[in-house]
């Protein structure tokens, strides 16, 4: 079995932003703008895109419209904001923001959040914002699914920053000490906010806990000790929560190749077919959770020797504020009671709303196209399923209660 290579040693280096050449990474300049959008508005593999997926007679007024858009703030407002209004209205039920009084529109912040879907849990949190009229984040997202060169283009154009991933251990090191000096450079000097998933990749099984390592290499940027290099990017945790999730069938495969086979990797083709499923698929209610930022926090327990425990620490708070913040559905009830064979939550539900729930379960299941799947493995694959929408709750219950369920 070929095993991973190991993660970068993050050791605290004091470096300036001055230091670092941040246009292979950055959000592209409005003075690059127009040049970058009318090649992009060209190219046929996004032309393709668009036309998948809005309608056909709408394509010649979004060109057009394209045409007469010079920044990045007027192609979020004008162009973004009503094509996710388009997808919230058409793939959920509603989507829903609370804690809106932790929000201080005269500081900036990094949005940490659990990570749902690859493409709509930063863009309809800004959905969100948008609706408010307050500022949007810049956008953490990994070269790993930026496939074209006409994506990586889209992206820049929409406020994104890019996170350089599949590197040698040296590269990676480099990497990861310019992605956080770019996220410092964000905060303090562009006074921009900006939005990280807590770890790399979603979590499968939908049991959200931050990377150690994100939170060490947040650290590399910044000035004077651990903690301070963490407080001066106002880390607010935010819990997100989707009544369905239109890929976990797509999850619950995975989940069964990598039981028969240990290397089974993803191929890019699934990662693409997982953003269309993603964009494009019923996601029921959707729900944001600002939570307030971890800074009075650390203050609280001060700093630690040992950069290990630290990080520790950080993570902590992050996973508790998420899993604190989550909105749990009624489908997360019933995946809960019929994943451990309990009625403890019955009276969160209708026996109607149960039976609804679990034929969803069965139908996901007869999605995924495994050849000679066994009975043992469809028992697998069906509790694996409910474990993904139990997980939620059972979190939520640990965070609460002190890690009792």
């Amino acid at each position: 079995m070929r095993r991973k290579p190991p993660r970068p040693k993050y050791k605290s280096v004091e470096m300036t932003n001055k230091d670092f050449d941040f246009s292979d990474i950055a959000p592209h300049d409005d003075s690059v703008f127009r040049t970058i959008l009318d090649k992009l508005i060209q190219d046929p593999g996004f032309l393709h895109a668009i036309s998948y997926v809005m309608p056909q007679e709408d394509v010649p007024a979004l060109i057009d419209e394209l045409k007469r858009i010079n920044n990045r703030y007027d192609f979020q407002h004008k162009v973004m904001f009503p094509f996710l209004e388009m997808l919230a209205k058409t793939t959920t039920s509603g989507i829903t923001l609370g804690g809106a009084k932790y929000f201080n529109p005269a500081l900036n912040y990094t949005f940490i959040t659990n990570h749902r879907d690859i493409v709509l849990d930063a863009s309809f949190l800004n959905l969100t914002f948008l609706r408010r009229g307050w500022p949007t984040s810049e956008v953490a997202i990994g070269n790993n699914l930026l496939v074209f060169d006409w994506i990586s283009d889209l992206v820049r154009l929409n406020n994104s920053f890019i996170v350089k991933r599949n590197t040698g251990l040296r590269e990676g090191l480099e990497a990861a000490k310019k992605l956080s000096a770019y996220i410092h450079y964000a905060i303090m000097e562009k006074h921009e906010s900006v939005w990280i998933a807590q770890r790399e990749g979603r979590a499968k099984d939908s049991s959200d806990h931050t990377q150690e390592s994100l939170i060490k290499m947040l650290s590399l940027g910044g000035q004077g000790t651990f903690m301070n290099k963490i407080k001066e990017i106002n880390l607010m945790p935010v819990a997100i929560s989707y009544e369905y999730d239109p890929n976990d069938y797509l999850k619950v495969k995975e989940f069964l190749l990598r039981r028969r086979n240990p290397d089974f990797k993803k191929s890019q083709r699934d990662d693409l077919f997982s953003m269309e499923i993603g964009l494009l698929k019923f996601k029921g209610k959707v729900h944001f959770q600002l939570t307030p930022r971890i800074n009075v926090r650390i203050d609280e327990i001060g700093e630690f020797k040992d950069t290990n425990k630290a990080a520790k620490y950080v993570c902590a708070l992050i996973d508790s504020a998420i899993h604190r913040g989550y909105e749990i559905f009624p489908i997360n009830y019933v995946a809960y009671d019929t994943l451990h064979s309990t009625d403890r939550f019955a009276h969160k539900y209708t026996e109607e709303e149960k039976q609804q729930y679990l034929a969803y379960f069965d139908n996901q299941l007869t999605k995924i196209d495994v050849e000679d799947i066994t009975e043992e493995e469809h028992s697998f694959m069906r509790e694996m399923i409910l474990i993904m929408y139990a997980n939620p709750l059972k979190n939520k219950l640990k965070a609460i209660l002190g890690g009792f369920e």
